[in-house]
């Protein structure tokens, strides 16, 4: 008799310029079950897109990173790994992310502060491919 194998433990690609809360989230994820890989800035991520071995599932970044935006970063990264989904982070409203044009219409965006529940569960939905909440 053999074992069912493990369900795929997803892979997430966080990036912040703040060092305390990109190691929040990676520990976040870590604990829901999630592959935690962290960058401090947009290089860095790129670099991560170029070398990692296996999928990056989701990538979530903050929209105002030092030099380029989330929203550029997502852009550059996507050119790399075209399956993998983006989730932003800011303090500002999805709106006006949108009327600036950081983000598209359709991105998913949760707004600072938020608890480790908001991130897990529009990760899931992003996952399953269910349109997330507003946040």
């Amino acid at each position: 008799m053999t074992a069912a194998p493990a369900p795929a433990q997803p892979t997430v690609l966080v990036v912040d310029d703040e060092e305390d809360l990109r190691d929040i989230m990676r520990r976040m994820l870590e604990r829901k079950g999630f592959r935690a890989l962290v960058a401090g800035n947009s290089e860095q991520a790129l670099e991560i897109c170029r070398g990692q071995e296996g999928d990056i599932d989701i990538l979530v970044t903050d929209l105002g990173l030092p030099g380029v935006s989330g929203g550029e970063l997502a852009h550059a990264a996507a050119e790399m790994r075209p399956t993998m989904a983006v989730v932003y982070v800011s303090g500002l409203l999805k709106e006006i992310a949108v009327d600036q044009g950081l983000i598209p219409d359709d991105a998913v965006l949760i707004k600072k502060p938020f608890t480790s529940d908001v991130l897990i569960e529009t990760l899931h939905m992003v996952i399953s491919g269910e349109a997330p909440p507003t946040a």
